[in-house]
């Protein structure tokens, strides 16, 4: 079928204009919808294969209606409206226009609309609907119910429209190991004020990259990211350790307190990073060599508001740290565990109802966010950590901290448990013991 004004300027027709038409389209559901739309067959067979070939001698069942040819496009109500949004699209994108996109004449509202439009372009045979569609899918935001539907839609479309998947794809490991490391240096620096909010972020997306939830890890550590990582904790501790010198040899009350609060919050996230990737001894050895510096250190910081924020911030990391000793995830020697139930006994029973009387005021002020509240989680696993410290010492090491605590009246933390194991032992000791040695005796004797 030739048009009837195949001499005229493809750019003078106008879609649905009824003087000029000589093609209708009759666009019918099963639901009783039936509209008449005026078109022309030179923009219709230029531009999709489906009409041209409706269209040609091949299909003798077109229909004259109105001295017109009609064409029934039957379709589901769903579909109803993409249908005629690309027949209107076909009235404005050209062969070489890369500049045409959908968005720009508002028939692709949204990322639904244009799934729809270029499904029914793919039905119809329109490459450069096509190509529109995919261009303004590639370029906008999509919603994660939106990504779900591009998934189920698009590998239908076919080669074409694969690009729209490029973001969705997994990415080569070597791009994950590379910028996991870019963020855990970042995560584990001193960035200024303005950044923090950004380093903050890093450290949540790197916590997020180890961990196996519903999916597995998004990377699994080899021995170059974990020596990478061994060596940002190394800065970490060098910086810690530049703030118990700075604050040892000037004003404990300046702000090198805010400083050691940073750096100690930093290495409270990094702890738990080594423990998903099972990194945590040479952390544990370095804290447990710290720890008397860095007790005589913050106890000789006045007691104000920030203080109280600093002794949280190393209470929680200590209170990793002893959960892994307790444990036996770190093995030390006992002059070392003896060490730190010395050390950190007295600083947590201390610090305990500094934190909680800091809370109290809070509230009573009414002030948004309690800065210096500590988990009670946190206390629980403190205690129970010192029980399984103190019950892996020697008798009378036991003995002499089980005497220290019953003179302080039973105060936090709770050692009543270590207390009634070590009367049990002690009891049955002389007795175990005396048969042991009556064993040897009987067989000398005989």
């Amino acid at each position: 079928m030739e048009p009837r004004d195949n001499q005229q300027a493809e750019t003078s027709y106008t879609f649905g204009d009824r003087s000029t038409s000589d093609i209708v389209v009759r666009l019918r559901n099963e639901e009783g919808r039936d509209d008449w739309i005026y078109c022309h067959s030179k923009i219709l067979t230029d531009k999709s294969r489906y009409f041209a070939d409706r269209l040609s001698d091949k299909w003798p069942t077109c229909k004259i209606l109105d001295s017109r040819y009609c064409v029934e496009v039957i379709c589901q109500e769903s579909d109803y409206d993409h249908h005629i949004n690309l027949l209107r699209l076909l009235y404005v994108v050209s062969d070489g226009d890369d500049n045409v996109q959908p968005e720009d004449h508002q028939l692709c509202h949204n990322v639904k609309s244009a799934l729809g439009i270029l499904c029914v372009a793919k039905e119809l045979d329109c490459p450069l609907i096509v190509t529109a569609c995919v261009n303004y899918l590639e370029a906008v935001p999509w919603e994660e119910g939106e990504e779900e539907e591009m998934l189920r839609v698009i590998p239908m479309i076919g080669p074409e429209a694969e690009p729209v998947l490029a973001r969705l794809q997994p990415v080569d490991q070597s791009a994950v190991s590379g910028i996991f490391s870019s963020a855990f240096r970042f995560a584990t620096s001193s960035p200024s004020l303005p950044l923090c909010d950004i380093k903050a972020s890093a450290q949540e997306q790197i916590e997020y990259m180890i961990t196996e939830d519903d999916d597995a890890p998004l990377l699994i550590a080899d021995e170059v990211i974990k020596l990478e990582v061994k060596e940002c904790v190394k800065n970490l501790f060098a910086r810690f350790f530049q703030c118990l010198e700075a604050m040892d040899s000037e004003d404990v009350t300046s702000k090198n307190g805010l400083s050691l609060k940073m750096v100690v919050s930093d290495l409270s996230w990094a702890f738990q990073i080594l423990t998903k990737m099972e990194m945590v001894r040479d952390f544990v050895i370095t804290w447990v060599d710290a720890s008397e510096k860095l007790v005589k250190v913050v106890e000789a910081m006045e007691t104000a508001a920030e203080t109280v924020e600093v002794r949280v911030k190393v209470t929680e990391v200590t209170s990793k740290v002893v959960e892994a000793i307790g444990y036996g995830t770190v093995i030390l020697p006992t002059v070392k565990r003896l060490q730190m139930v010395k050390l950190w006994l007295p600083f947590v029973r201390e610090t305990k109802p500094l934190v909680d009387s800091a809370v109290t005021n809070q509230e009573e002020d009414k002030e948004e966010g309690v800065r210096c509240k500590i988990d009670g989680e946190i206390w629980q696993a403190l205690e129970s950590s010192f029980v399984s410290i103190i019950l892996a010492l020697p008798s009378s090491d036991q003995a002499e901290i089980l005497t220290e605590w019953l003179s302080k009246n039973g105060v936090y933390p709770d050692l009543t448990e270590a207390f009634e194991v070590w009367c049990y032992r002690s009891k049955v000791a002389k007795r175990r013991l005396g048969f042991l040695g009556g064993e040897e005796d009987g067989k000398d004797m005989s």
